[in-house]
């Protein structure tokens, strides 16, 4: 399986990319929230972190494969999870995702069906399934941060992700570890290099209040 390719950015369609890593070049079906980043991108190196999946009728031996990239680790992981929901799938997934995760994430975990219903391809039904099966598992994909950049945040949301279960190992739960970092991220808009940092902040800022 492909999991990660990275190559010079030849080109950006609706729905897809073209991807070169000599000698090859890639179709890569990308989400509309993804889209939107890497138009500016088109000449330049990238990554995607991707998953490699057949489309067709298996019966008639019609399947093509097909591979789905995001820019960051995080993304992918929350489509996976999103396309294991019964009733919404690849196709689905792909062209119900024209927000960031993060404010499909929030939307999920702040149990908000009618957001949800908004998004292309989902209806109430669908929404309800959504929050049913995924709503606690989104905290983590609610702090995902430097939506509007391409590659470079990649390194910034694997910090606040790392920070998030590092404060869950500590004891505290998954809704005050997140209140925690979206405190220290709001007030102090800046980039921490690593994990220690960033718990650092947190720790002097939650000091600084008692």
């Amino acid at each position: 399986m492909i999991t990660k390719l990275t190559g010079k950015l030849l080109s950006v369609d609706d729905g897809s990319v073209t991807l070169e890593v000599e000698p090859f070049e890639y179709e890569i079906l990308i989400p509309d929230f993804n889209r939107r980043q890497l138009q500016s991108q088109v000449g330049k190196p990238v990554t995607f972190h991707t998953l490699h999946y057949f489309e067709g009728d298996p019966t008639r031996g019609r399947m093509t494969p097909r591979l789905v990239g995001f820019l960051k680790k995080a993304e992918r992981e929350f489509f996976e999870m999103f396309c294991s929901v019964d009733g919404v799938g690849m196709k689905k997934a792909l062209r119900a995702m024209v927000r960031p995760v993060q404010d499909v994430a929030t939307s999920i975990e702040e149990q908000d069906a009618k957001a949800l219903s908004a998004l292309p391809g989902i209806g109430p039904a669908t929404a309800e399934r959504i929050i049913a099966k995924l709503r606690r598992k989104m905290p983590k994909f609610a702090l995902m941060v430097g939506r509007d950049e391409p590659t470079a945040a990649d390194g910034q949301s694997d910090v606040v992700e790392d920070a998030f279960q590092a404060l869950v190992a500590l004891g505290h739960t998954e809704t005050d570890a997140k209140r925690l970092l979206d405190n220290v991220l709001e007030t102090t808009k800046k980039r921490f290099k690593d994990v220690n940092a960033l718990l650092t902040a947190i720790y002097e800022q939650s000091h600084g209040r008692n």
